[in-house]
């Protein structure tokens, strides 16, 4: 039995699970749908949306129905971005690699079984959705994710694919836990990790692991094309140095 968290503030939890819960479909939702999702009773919900909107991280919804993310979500997202100081480093050496490779460039940050994207770098027109800040992909089935468990234990490479769902994002996604791990070891020769339509059909990826000054891995900087414009041969010889380059300079990859 685990032992009781004195510390654990329940009502605080109980507000982020509704912010939270906002994120189950895009728009409004109901005060049931939020109660719902949130997994609390309705009056519950009721007086955590009141107070989160009396804050301004709620709004209500078109014609004043349901509930939407306030505005205010942005200045917490902006205060993350202008805290971190390897996001700070990235902006402007991925600015000018977007500029190199005419691609969509990402850096992602390590969130056990996930990363979460916090810069992107778009070039061209794409899927909305896969271009903005805080998606967050698996990281089994993610180039960047594979390429950071390239720089972790085999234990610990073991408890991350023990703990995650192993659920396809597209009919290509890798899911058998001896092909994932065969993988990560493809990325450790390698010093980088390639996904071929894993998370979005149509797209390739090339991921290369920053490494904090520890040598472990924090984030990961990532290269993505169309398949519809390159082979993986191709773009692997093109993109491959110039992410394991710009890895380095962010933090002391593989030498």
């Amino acid at each position: 039995m685990s032992k009781p968290d004195n510390l654990f503030v329940q009502s605080v939890a109980k507000s982020m699970g509704v912010l939270e819960a906002m994120g189950s479909r895009p728009g409004p939702l109901s005060l049931n749908e939020l109660a719902k999702q949130a997994g609390m009773d309705r009056s519950t919900a009721q007086r955590m949306a009141h107070t989160l909107a009396a804050l301004g991280y709620l709004e209500k919804g078109p014609n004043g129905r349901g509930y939407v993310l306030g505005k205010k979500i942005l200045e917490r997202t902006f205060d993350f971005l202008r805290g971190n100081p390897l996001i700070e480093r990235a902006t402007p050496i991925l600015t000018d690699l977007q500029k190199e490779t005419g691609e969509r460039i990402d850096l992602s940050l390590f969130d056990d079984l996930s990363i979460i994207y916090a810069l992107r770098r778009q070039t061209k027109r794409q899927t909305f959705f896969a271009t903005l800040v805080g998606r967050r992909i698996p990281t089994y089935c993610s180039s960047g994710g594979r390429a950071i468990m390239s720089f972790l234990s085999e234990e610990a490479v073991d408890d991350i694919l023990n703990r995650s769902s192993l659920t396809a994002l597209t009919p290509k996604t890798e899911t058998k836990k001896d092909r994932i791990k065969a993988k990560i070891q493809e990325a450790k020769a390698m010093h980088y990790a390639m996904s071929l339509e894993e998370s979005l059909l149509g797209e390739i990826v090339l991921a290369c692991a920053i490494l904090d000054h520890n040598q472990q891995p924090v984030a990961a900087v990532h290269i993505a094309g169309s398949c519809s414009e390159w082979t993986s041969e191709k773009f692997t010889q093109r993109f491959a140095p110039l992410a394991i380059e710009t890895a380095r300079a962010l933090g002391g990859g593989p030498n």
